[in-house]
C-alpha cells in the first residue's frame, strides 16, 4: 500500500481523499494557493505546501509545482482528485517520469479518451454503441452541412476536443447550420486551442446515464452500475442518483456490459466513467442508449455510488495503484436501496445563478445525510474557484425515501451570508415530474420558472421571522427577544426588508415552519432552504438593488474592462464594463438610454457586492 500521499486539489474531494487515507494509515500531503491558505483541506492533510498564488493557472493547474510539492515533503503517490490536471495525460506521465505513483489511469488510456471523435472510432471498434453521427476528419463547412442532412435535423455540433458543454450547438434545421457551426469553432478554438467539431443526432429526451468502472493492472475490470444524472443545468449536472429510475435488467446488463468493453478496449487501470445518452421517449430500451465519453478519473457524484454498493471507490483507487487487483469480483457487486446526491453551489437562482461569495458567517447543513465539504464555519467561498460547497448524499431503502431524507435536510440548509441553490434544489426533488421519474436532461430549461424559489417572503414568513425575533438568544436576554422582567412577553416585533418596515404579529396566522437566528439589527430566516434577512429596526440595514441607474456589483470580484467614459452617452443594453467573479465574466450593461453621469470603476480593481459602480442619468435629464 502507498505509504504517503498528495493530493492535488483543493476543497470537497481533497478532504474526501485525505479521509480515506487517513483510515488507510496513509500519511496525506495537501497543495494551496494564496487564496487556500487556512482552507479545511490544508486544516487536515499531515502536511501542506504552499503552490502559488490564488488563480488557479498559477497555482493548482501548474504541474511543475505539483510535482516539486511531491518531492519537498516525500510524497511517493499523487492523487488528482477531479477537474484540474486529473485528465491531463501530460501531466500524468510527467509523475511517472519523476519516479512517483500515479493514482489514475495510464497516460495512453487517457490520451484514447481525451478526444470525442477518436474515443467514438475506438468504441465502434470495441462494439460499444455510438450515436449516430459524423466523426470524419473532413472539416469543410460544406461537407459537414451535408453530413448533418444525412444524420437528419435536428443535431448536435460539439467540439471534438469538448467538455462542459463548450463548443457545443443545437441545430434545429439546415437553414441555422452555418451560423452554428461558426460560433461552435470560435468557442471551441478559445477554450480548447482546437477548432475541430463532430455532428451527431440530437436525442429528443435524452437521459444521462453513466457507468462507473474500475480495472486494475492485472487485467480485470468490473462495473459498479450505473447512476442517472439527467438533471442539469447548461450542461453541468445539478442532481444526481443510483441506480437509474426504470432501469430493467436487460437493460442494465446492455449498458453496463458496454461499459466495461470500452475500459478493456483502453487496457483502463483505476476509477473511470463511461458516460451514455438514452432516449427515453419510450423508457430506458437496450438499443436506445448510446457511448458519449469516458471521463477518465473520479467523478463528482461517485459517493451515491458508494452508497449503494457499500464500497469507498477512493480506497479502490489507491489498492489499484500500488498494484494489488481489485477488491472484488463483479459477482460479489450488488445494488442496496437508493441513492441521491445534490450540489449545493454558492449561488442566487433568483438572480440568475449569479456566483455569491464571501465569508459563511453561519453554516449548518444538519447531520441527517451523508455531506461532502470542504468548508467550515468561518471560511470563504471565494472568487478563484468552482462555487460548489458541498454535496448532500442521501441513502433509502427505496427512492421514495431517499427523496425524502435528502429533501429533508436541504430544507433544514442554513448558510449565510452567501446565497446558495438550497431552495432550487428543494423544488426540483419535490417537483412532480422528479418523483415519478418523468426525467430528462432538459428537465430544468423546461420547469425553471416553477424551481426558482420566491426572494420574497410571503406573510406566514414574516410571522415566522417575528417568531425568531421574539425567541430569547439565552436566559439573559431582554431586549429583542421579547420577554421583559416582570412584563407579559411581546407578541410582535418591527421588521424591514428594503428600508420599510411594518409590524408583524405572530397571531395574526400560520406561521412558516422556519429555523434562523438573530443579532441586535437583523433576523435572518431559513425556510426550504432558502434564506430571507429583516431588519429589526431602523438602524438596521437590508441589502438592496441599488436605485434607478446605479450599476451595482452583483457580487465581489475583478473589473476587468470598462467600456465607456464619464458623460458619454450610451444605449439601452449597451455593456458598460465586465466584472470577473469565480471563473466567470459578466457584462454589466445600461438599464436605459442615457449619459455616464458617475463612472467609479477601473479596469483591474477588486470591487465588494453591492459597490455603486456607475451612475446613468435618463436621457431626458441629459
Amino acid at each position: 500500500m502507498i505509504r504517503s500521499l498528495l493530493i492535488a486539489n483543493r476543497g470537497e474531494i481533497a478532504c474526501r481523499v485525505i479521509r480515506t487515507a487517513r483510515e488507510l494509515g496513509v500519511r496525506t500531503v495537501a497543495v494551496y494557493s494564496d487564496a487556500d491558505r487556512k482552507a479545511l483541506h490544508v486544516r487536515l492533510a499531515d502536511e501542506a505546501v504552499h503552490i502559488g498564488a490564488s488563480p488557479a493557472r498559477e497555482s493548482y493547474l501548474v504541474g511543475e509545482k505539483i510535482i516539486a510539492a511531491a518531492r519537498e515533503s516525500g510524497a511517493e503517490a499523487i492523487h488528482p482528485g477531479y477537474g484540474f490536471l486529473s485528465e491531463n495525460a501530460d501531466f500524468a506521465q510527467s509523475v511517472i517520469d519523476a519516479g512517483l505513483i500515479w493514482v489514475g489511469p495510464k497516460p495512453d488510456s487517457i490520451r484514447a479518451m481525451g478526444l470525442k471523435d477518436a474515443a467514438k472510432k475506438l468504441m465502434q471498434e470495441a462494439g460499444v454503441p455510438v450515436t449516430p453521427g459524423y466523426l470524419g476528419e473532413n472539416q469543410d463547412p460544406a461537407h459537414l452541412k451535408t453530413e448533418a442532412g444525412k444524420i437528419g435535423y435536428p443535431v448536435l455540433i460539439k467540439a471534438v476536443a469538448g467538455g462542459g458543454g463548450k463548443g457545443m450547438r443545437k441545430v434545429e434545421a439546415a437553414d441555422g447550420f452555418d451560423d452554428a457551426l461558426d460560433s461552435a469553432k470560435r468557442e471551441a478554438a478559445s477554450s480548447f486551442g482546437d477548432n475541430r467539431v463532430l455532428i451527431e443526432k440530437f436525442v429528443q429526451s435524452p437521459r444521462h446515464i453513466e457507468v462507473q468502472i474500475f480495472g486494475d493492472s492485472h487485467g480485470n475490470v468490473v462495473h459498479l452500475f450505473e447512476r442517472d444524472c439527467s438533471l442539469q443545468r447548461r450542461h453541468q449536472k445539478v442532481i444526481e442518483e443510483a441506480p437509474a429510475p426504470g432501469m430493467d435488467e436487460a437493460t442494465r446488463e446492455a449498458v453496463c456490459g458496454a461499459a466495461v468493453r470500452a475500459a478493456q478496449a483502453v487496457s483502463y487501470e483505476g476509477a473511470g466513467t463511461v458516460e451514455f445518452i438514452a432516449d427515453a421517449s419510450d423508457g430506458l430500451k437496450p438499443d436506445r442508449i448510446w457511448f458519449m465519453e469516458m471521463n477518465t478519473r473520479l467523478q463528482v457524484e461517485h459517493p451515491v455510488t458508494e452508497e449503494i454498493t457499500g464500497e469507498d471507490l477512493v480506497e479502490w483507487q489507491l489498492r489499484v495503484a500500488s498494484g494489488e487487483r481489485l477488491p472484488k469480483a463483479q459477482d460479489e457487486l450488488a445494488i442496496q436501496g437508493h441513492a441521491i446526491e445534490a450540489r449545493l453551489y454558492a449561488e442566487d437562482p433568483s438572480k440568475g445563478f449569479l456566483p455569491s461569495v464571501g465569508k459563511l458567517e453561519h453554516f449548518d447543513l444538519g447531520d441527517r445525510v451523508r455531506i461532502e465539504t470542504g468548508v467550515e464555519e468561518g471560511d470563504a467561498i471565494s472568487s478563484f474557484y468552482d462555487p460548489m460547497i458541498a454535496k448532500l448524499i442521501a441513502w433509502g431503502e427505496d427512492r421514495e425515501t431517499a427523496i425524502g431524507e435528502l429533501a429533508a435536510i436541504l430544507d433544514g440548509v442554513e448558510i449565510w451570508p452567501v446565497r446558495t441553490n438550497a431552495g432550487f434544489l428543494f423544488n426540483a426533488l419535490l417537483s412532480d415530474e422528479f418523483g415519478l421519474a418523468d426525467l430528462n436532461t432538459n428537465f430544468i430549461g423546461d420547469h425553471l420558472d416553477d424551481l426558482v424559489p420566491d426572494p420574497e417572503p410571503d406573510d406566514s414568513l414574516w410571522r415566522g421571522a417575528a417568531a425568531v425575533a421574539l425567541t430569547p438568544a439565552d436566559e439573559t436576554d431582554e431586549g429583542l427577544s421579547g420577554f421583559r422582567l416582570n412584563a407579559p412577553p411581546r407578541r410582535s416585533v418591527a421588521l424591514g426588508r428594503a428600508g420599510t418596515f411594518r409590524t408583524v404579529s405572530t397571531d395574526d396566522g400560520d406561521l412558516a415552519a422556519v429555523s434562523g437566528f438573530r443579532d441586535a439589527d437583523r433576523v435572518v430566516a431559513f425556510y426550504e432552504g432558502q434564506a430571507y434577512e429583516f431588519a429589526l429596526s431602523a438602524r438596521g440595514s437590508v441589502s438592496a438593488v441599488g436605485g434607478d441607474g446605479a450599476i451595482v456589483a452583483p457580487m465581489p470580484g475583478k473589473v476587468t474592462a470598462v467600456e465607456v467614459k464619464q458623460g458619454a452617452k450610451v444605449r439601452k443594453g449597451e455593456r458598460l464594463l465586465t466584472l470577473e467573479a469565480m471563473k466567470m465574466e459578466h457584462g454589466l450593461t445600461a438599464p436605459f438610454d442615457g449619459v455616464v453621469a458617475e463612472l467609479n470603476a477601473k479596469a483591474g480593481a477588486q470591487v465588494t457586492d453591492g459597490a455603486v459602480l456607475a451612475r446613468i442619468d435618463p436621457q431626458e435629464k441629459a
